[in-house]
């Protein structure tokens, strides 16, 4: 099964995705490449520091965009909930969203690398 048809089955949009940048199948590829280094750089825990949310809000709000311009559906609905219940100041109900989208986002990163 290639690529793009392994992320389908994951739930992200890739027809949509391709859209946003004209179909060209190498750039999106290459920007999934930078959504996985997003990931690792920007990595927002589920035990995050309640004290610390102003960094976790710009982490999560880093991750939520990128993968929103590659519609990462999945990993981008659940950081725009995360962004904005912590901007509204409720870190305790962002945790079970982000507990929610860690395991799938982590399939979606080892689907992408495995064919980087």
């Amino acid at each position: 099964m290639a690529l793009f048809d392994e992320l389908k089955d994951l739930g992200v949009d890739v027809d949509g995705g391709l859209k946003r940048i004209n179909n060209n199948e190498k750039l999106y590829t290459r920007l999934l490449g930078s959504f996985v280094k997003s990931i690792e750089t920007q990595y927002v825990p589920a035990d995050f520091d309640a004290a610390d949310c102003e960094g976790a809000v710009e982490k999560a709000h880093a991750i939520k965009g990128t993968a929103g311009n590659l519609s990462i559906t999945p990993v981008y609905e659940a950081y725009t909930e995360v962004v904005n219940l912590l901007r509204t100041g409720q870190p305790d109900e962002a945790r079970p969203v982000l507990e929610r989208v860690l395991p799938v986002q982590t399939e979606i990163v080892a689907c992408i690398k495995k064919y980087m």
